[in-house]
């Protein structure tokens, strides 16, 4: 088992920046591979972005490349999520997962955390 909490959210201009966190406890969670997903009203839940066991390798949705960047310290159990430029399309329930296996896809996380809100103002 592996527990995931989210902390970070909140509400920003656009243009502004904010950064998730997520601490992950439990059973070989720093063997994990770890996922940002976001999902607004409804919508489904899409894709962020993903990064490997070791930090080695991230993907990005095309929607955030270039404005997003995942990272992890294995030594703190965190994930991080920092979103800079911000649009109000960023608009979303912002979700930690955790996957034995490195995906972009949402079937492939079967640990999830609670959510955190991040509204972009325009």
């Amino acid at each position: 088992q592996v527990q995931l909490v989210e902390s970070g959210g909140g509400l920003v201009q656009a243009g502004g920046s904010l950064r998730l966190s997520c601490v992950a406890s439990g059973r070989a969670s720093s063997n994990s591979h770890m996922g940002w997903f976001r999902q607004a009203p409804g919508k489904e839940r899409e894709f962020v972005a993903t990064i490997s066991w070791n930090g080695a390798t991230t993907r990005y949705a095309d929607s955030v490349k270039g404005r997003f960047t995942i990272s992890r310290d294995n030594a703190q159990n965190t994930v991080y999520l920092q979103m800079n430029s911000l649009k109000p399309e960023d608009t979303a329930a912002y979700y930690c997962a955790a996957s034995a296996y490195f995906s972009t896809q949402t079937v492939g996380y079967n640990y999830w955390g609670q959510g955190a809100q991040v509204t972009v103002s325009s």
